[in-house]
């Protein structure tokens, strides 16, 4: 064997000895890959991530502090950044150093520990790295406060806001080879802007809603057309412009929630 075997591991006989090295080259293998993970996703900069892709709801946090206030104080003003969509979990809370006891339960929890007014040996750090676990220290309270808000506002899906660009009028439509019909416009107000989203109205009904795909000043492919120009402006989807037709042109930004 390459290593010892643990007591109570289950010893597999194969007449074949190359076949008894293809499964131990798979099982190492996966065992590396799950390791892998499970390290990968036990640092708050990767927290983010994770529950960005659905793969986690919750922030579990391991707490050592020098005295039972400080750990008190912690362990209330982090729970209280839960929300509906994301949860701090105070998986266990203690005074003292931190020991190989806190680094296995927060392998196993998947959690990070903080720790609180406290030294932290070399050998405890070179352990938890070994584990894939991440300690983190403060000396101040609202520190590590902000860090896991900051955290936790990473992980929220953000408001998606319409911002409005400008408007523009149809005053004819014409046929432009390789695009198809395009509306000649009048920018009434703001700007319009390649590749930005707009509705078509008529008599203040909307009619259509899809990408502006093509914007022209006279034979000139451009990126956008300010207010008082004129345009030609293609619609994705769309072709049967009326005179007097509005295109109400915007975006969509994300605006980063707090908690």
């Amino acid at each position: 064997f390459d290593s010892v075997p643990n007591a109570g591991d289950v010893l597999n006989v194969h007449n074949d000895e190359k076949e008894a090295k293809r499964i131990s080259v798979k099982r190492s293998q996966l065992k590396r890959e799950a390791e892998h993970q499970r390290f990968h996703k036990t640092t708050l900069d990767q927290i983010g991530k994770q529950i960005s892709e659905g793969k986690v709801k919750d922030l579990n946090i391991l707490i050592k502090g020098d005295v039972d206030g400080s750990l008190e104080a912690l362990s209330d003003a982090l729970m209280s950044l839960s929300n509906d969509e994301v949860n701090v979990k105070i998986i266990h809370r203690s005074v003292g150093t931190v020991n190989d006891n806190d680094i296995s339960l927060s392998k196993a929890s998947d959690a990070i520990i903080i720790t609180f007014n406290l030294p932290v040996s070399k050998q405890i750090i070179s352990k938890a790295k070994e584990n894939g676990v991440e300690v983190r220290s403060y000396s101040i309270i609202y520190e590590a406060i902000n860090e896991v808000k900051l955290a936790l506002e990473g992980l929220l899906e953000p408001d998606k806001v319409e911002e409005s660009l400008g408007i523009a009028e149809v005053r004819d439509s014409f046929k432009v080879p390789k695009i198809g019909i395009v509306a000649g416009c009048y920018i009434t107000n703001g700007k319009v802007v390649r590749n930005a989203y707009l509705r078509v109205k008529r008599n203040n009904e909307v009619i259509h809603e899809g990408n502006l795909t093509s914007l022209k000043r006279f034979k000139d492919d451009v990126a956008e057309v300010q207010e008082s120009y004129e345009c030609g402006i293609g619609v994705e989807g769309f072709t049967k412009f009326e005179n007097g037709d509005l295109l109400e042109v915007y975006e969509i930004k994300e605006v980063k929630r707090t908690l």
